[in-house]
C-alpha cells in the first residue's frame, strides 16, 4: 500500500520541519519576551515600537514575510546570514521570517500573563528599591510565564504547522516533499494521510505535554 514512499526521504523532510520549529520557537520566545518588556516598559519610544511592531507584523500574511526574507533580504540586498548554499541560506532566512512573525504572538500571550500579576507586587518591589528591569525579571516574568504555558503551547503548535510555508522558498521540509510526491504519484489520499499523521505526531504530544505542564505550574490565586 505504501510502496509509493520508496525513493522519498520522509524522515529527512520531517527532521527539517522539526529543526525549523525548534530554532524558530527559541528565537520567537527570546524576541517575543523583549517585545513584551518593551510594551509594558516605562519608555514611551520603546512602548511605541513594541506596539507598532506587533500590530503591523501579526497582520501581514506569513507567506509575504517568508517571501520578503528570500526575495528582499537575500536576492535584493544580498543578505545570506553567513551561509553559502541555496538550501542553507533559505533555511536560515525562513527561521528569521518565522521568528519575526511568531514573536508578535508570543509577545501578546506573554503580555496577557503580565497583566495577571497583581499590581501590588510590582509596587512593593519598587518600594524596596528594585528598578524596572529587576521587577520585571525577578517578580513579574516568572509568574507571567507560568500563567501562559497553555497559550504559548498553542503558538508553538501553530508554528509547527506554519513551517509548511517555508516550501514557498524551496526549504526541503515536509510540505515541499508532499508537493513533489503529489506531482509524481497517483496516491493523493494516501499521501495526504501520511503527512497529516506526521504532523499530528509532532503537534499532539506537544499539546498534551505542555497542557500537563500548564496545570502543574499554574499560579494559584
Amino acid at each position: 500500500m505504501f510502496d509509493f514512499l520508496e525513493g522519498y526521504n520522509l524522515w529527512e523532510a520531517f527532521w527539517t520541519t522539526v529543526q525549523l520549529t525548534v530554532l524558530s520557537a527559541v528565537g520567537s520566545l527570546i524576541w517575543g519576551t523583549l517585545l513584551a518588556a518593551m510594551r509594558v516598559g516605562p519608555v514611551p519610544l520603546m512602548r511605541g515600537f513594541g506596539t507598532a511592531y506587533v500590530n503591523i507584523v501579526r497582520n501581514i500574511p506569513l507567506t509575504v514575510i517568508i517571501l520578503f526574507a528570500s526575495l528582499g533580504l537575500n536576492q535584493t540586498l544580498g543578505i545570506s546570514l553567513g551561509a553559502n548554499t541555496f538550501e542553507t541560506i533559505n533555511f536560515r532566512l525562513a527561521v528569521l521570517g518565522f521568528v519575526a512573525y511568531t514573536s508578535a504572538f508570543v509577545c501578546e500571550a506573554l503580555r496577557s500573563g503580565i497583566n495577571t500579576v497583581p499590581v501590588g507586587q510590582a509596587e512593593a518591589a519598587r518600594a524596596i528599591g528594585l528598578n524596572f528591569t529587576q521587577v520585571l525579571t525577578l517578580i513579574v516574568l516568572p509568574q507571567a510565564f507560568r500563567s501562559v504555558v497553555g497559550p504559548l503551547a498553542n503558538v508553538l503548535i501553530a508554528l509547527t504547522k506554519n513551517t509548511t510555508v517555508a516550501a514557498a522558498i524551496g526549504v526541503g521540509e515536509a510540505a515541499l516533499l508532499m508537493k513533489e510526491m503529489i506531482e509524481n504519484e497517483a496516491q493523493l489520499l494516501l499521501i495526504a494521510a501520511v503527512f497529516a499523521v506526521g504532523f499530528m505526531c509532532l503537534t499532539l504530544p506537544t499539546g498534551l505535554i505542555l497542557g500537563w505542564v500548564s496545570k502543574k505550574v499554574a499560579v494559584k490565586r
